[in-house]
């Protein structure tokens, strides 16, 4: 019997949409498809409850449930194999898998599809196990077993596998709408740009730096944070802003306890224009309440007053610990705690205020030009593209016939380009 691949996807918070139900579908399928374009050919197939990835003589199937298991809206996925719906064929498969392998205990995890089908799952998974131990000196264990093999009974076809990993959950990206992430090139920042994708948003980019005042090493920082999360959402863009100059007019205008609210005022003006620009309905930061002195809530209230698009803080509750350890999944820690020389970092007061009312802020602001100042900013923001991956040659085909999940993908490349267009 030849073992034929596939990669079961699961999907769990998107099959209680209800009407919105086919539209999550459709996007998870695009996010599917464009994650593992560049591995090999495939097909995708909607199948009641999961898409199913078809992947008879693809070179590299690990790789696709790798790729798999970061995408956004996938509960779960498993790398199993692809038998008729008969209690013999699924027998057979199992005993081909199990073959040669020495474990201490498992379990049959069995589901039905179908409520026709002649057997129950407590009738699977008793004759699948029954027929498990016939061949392999192992024990059932159900709860804490060393093997579990799934089966996935539908009325045409049944998946088997040893492989069941979870993935990220939540919605596809491109779901929910588009965000513009303020990115400082922190540990937090990232990560809240990372929980809005898992959101299903699709997130813009922005980050303020201080050439040619400080070094440009926070740009690279940026860069490269956004390379890693591009990963999760396929393609970005990054909008570098020169702040130095505005930071000076402030220095020159406002008194020092008053400066980090009003920079990070300007900061939301600027980010909210880019908004409009790139069709975001919101802005999102990395702040998490009471860390640092703009973080206070009279301080968050006082900055927010600047806004008027909805100001998102996925962090807000959450302690550094959390944030960090987040941040090592995700892999942007290293590169957050690499040294720069951030906008934050200049003509910054020693002990700024924490408890700044509205009010008072615009009383300091009126001393400056806030339109020219946002629009210097805006218009002096420089954009970079990126993509992922980095070639889609041969990407997963979708399979005829009702329901469509997507279409083909386009050919792209990855990494940041036009490295120096205006807006």
């Amino acid at each position: 019997m030849r073992l034929r691949p596939v990669v079961v996807v699961h999907y769990h918070e998107i099959s209680l949409k209800r009407g919105n139900r086919p539209r999550f579908l459709r996007q998870l399928a695009r996010n599917l498809a464009r994650a593992i374009a560049d591995l090999g050919p495939s097909t995708l197939r909607q199948r009641p409850g999961r898409i199913v990835i078809d992947l008879d003589g693809h070179p590299r199937p690990e790789a696709v449930r790798d790729r798999i298991q970061r995408v956004c809206g996938v509960a779960s996925v498993s790398l199993g194999y692809r038998t008729s719906s008969t209690l013999e064929a699924m027998q057979n498969l199992v005993g081909r898998l199990v073959e040669g392998r020495a474990f201490g205990s498992f379990r049959i995890t069995a589901r039905r599809a179908f409520k026709t089908y002649p057997l129950t799952s407590v009738e699977l998974n008793r004759a699948l196990g029954a027929f498990v131990l016939q061949r392999v000196a192992t024990r059932v264990d159900l709860e804490h077993p060393e093997v579990e093999i799934v089966v996935e009974v539908l009325p045409d076809e049944a998946f088997v596998s040893l492989d069941r990993r979870p993935g990220p959950g939540g919605l596809p990206v491109g779901g929910s709408g588009t965000v513009a992430a303020l990115l400082s090139g922190g540990i937090d920042s990232p990560v809240a740009a990372w929980r809005m994708m898992k959101r299903g948003c699709r997130v813009v980019f922005v980050h303020f730096h201080s050439v040619p005042y400080l070094p440009d090493t926070s740009q690279a920082k940026a860069r490269a944070l956004v390379e890693r999360l591009t990963e999760w959402q396929y393609a970005s863009r990054l909008y570098l802003v020169p702040f130095g100059e505005i930071q000076r007019e402030v220095v020159l205008s406002v008194p020092p306890p008053a400066r980090v609210v009003v920079y990070r005022r300007l900061m939301v003006r600027i980010a909210e224009a880019i908004a409009h620009q790139t069709g975001a309905l919101a802005l999102t930061t990395g702040e998490s309440l009471g860390q640092v002195a703009s973080q206070t809530l009279e301080n968050i209230a006082a900055i927010d007053a600047a806004a008027t698009v909805p100001v998102l803080r996925p962090l807000i509750g959450t302690d550094k610990i959390e944030i960090t350890d987040e941040a090592r999944r995700l892999g942007t820690f290293e590169t957050s705690i690499e040294p720069d020389a951030d906008c934050c970092t200049l003509f910054v007061p020693a002990h700024p205020a924490t408890r700044m009312t509205p009010a008072e802020a615009e009383a300091v602001e009126s001393r400056l030009e806030i339109d020219r100042l946002v629009e210097t900013g805006v218009t002096g923001a420089v954009l970079e593209t990126f993509e992922f991956p980095a070639d889609r040659h041969g990407g997963p085909e979708m399979a005829p016939g009702p329901p469509t999940c997507s279409e083909p993908p386009r050919q792209s490349r990855s990494g940041p380009r036009s490295p120096a267009s205006p807006i």
